[in-house]
């Protein structure tokens, strides 16, 4: 079985190894090549202050309230989504005036809004990471929603207008179902986006018990390998995220064959 698995995946663990290899090299030699190590720290550095996070309750409890912040944006962002693409099903013209409102959502600088969001709630360094992470996955997965809900067959929406299928009937008995393995495939790589939006918002307004407020701490302070040991924990808790999502989309592909036999 462990042979069957590796043999189906060997050109994506090759390349995975591959890109790793490459970019560890780039990392030694930026650190030789600038030979300074409070601007590139060493890579044996770096990993010390990493093995040292995964024994630290406060990084555990920074890593939880980010994921937390993330999740609660990327839920609130795809209510959003789902109810203006629900609207713009309704008929051309709700979709015209919704389309203006994502375009220049999508198009607002994020540093400025981070800092214009920060000033509109008064200092709130724990709500603002979260209205800014909604303000850019939004618009996003409306036009994934959108997108999804265009590529539905003609045919099934002309059958059901047939047969009289009310307009909610169509929604959730025949545009949603159709839609969801789309949205589902998405939903790793829109969390991991999320995630990393929300450190960076963390950063720049120096949120408390966040992986944000920590690295901008350990920047201020000059810690250059613990900021890069954090931001490697950044990346690779993005990557474990979209992993799992991955491997839910291919449990749901195999559960959907054997559903159809």
């Amino acid at each position: 079985m462990l042979k069957k698995f590796f043999t189906q995946r060997k050109i994506n663990i090759i390349g995975s190894v591959a890109a790793l290899v490459l970019m560890w090299l780039f990392w030694l030699i930026a650190y030789y090549g600038v030979g300074n190590g409070n601007i590139v720290p060493s890579f044996g550095e770096t990993i010390t202050c990493f093995w040292q996070f995964l024994w630290d309750g406060e990084f555990w409890t920074a890593v939880g309230n980010s994921l937390l912040r993330t999740l609660l944006a990327f839920v609130i962002s795809f209510l959003l989504a789902a109810a203006f693409t629900a609207f713009g099903l309704l008929g051309s013209w709700c979709k015209a005036l919704i389309k203006p409102i994502t375009v220049i959502i999508r198009t607002l600088p994020t540093m400025a809004v981070i800092l214009i969001i920060f000033k509109i709630t008064y200092g709130n360094r724990t709500l603002s990471p979260v209205i800014v992470t909604v303000l850019v996955l939004f618009p996003m997965i409306y036009s994934q929603l959108t997108a999804a809900a265009e590529g539905i067959d003609g045919g099934i929406k002309e059958m059901a207008e047939v047969y009289g299928v009310s307009k909610k009937g169509r929604l959730f008995k025949i545009y949603l179902p159709l839609v969801s393995p789309a949205v589902f495939s998405q939903t790793g790589a829109n969390i991991s986006l999320g995630l990393k939006v929300m450190i960076s918002s963390e950063v720049l307004v120096n949120t408390a018990k966040g992986l944000g407020g920590m690295m901008q701490t350990s920047s201020g302070a000059g810690e250059i390998a613990r900021l890069a040991a954090l931001t490697l924990a950044a990346v690779i808790l993005g990557l474990i995220i979209e992993l799992a999502f991955s491997q839910f989309k291919r449990i749901n592909k195999k559960w959907q064959g054997k559903k159809n036999d």
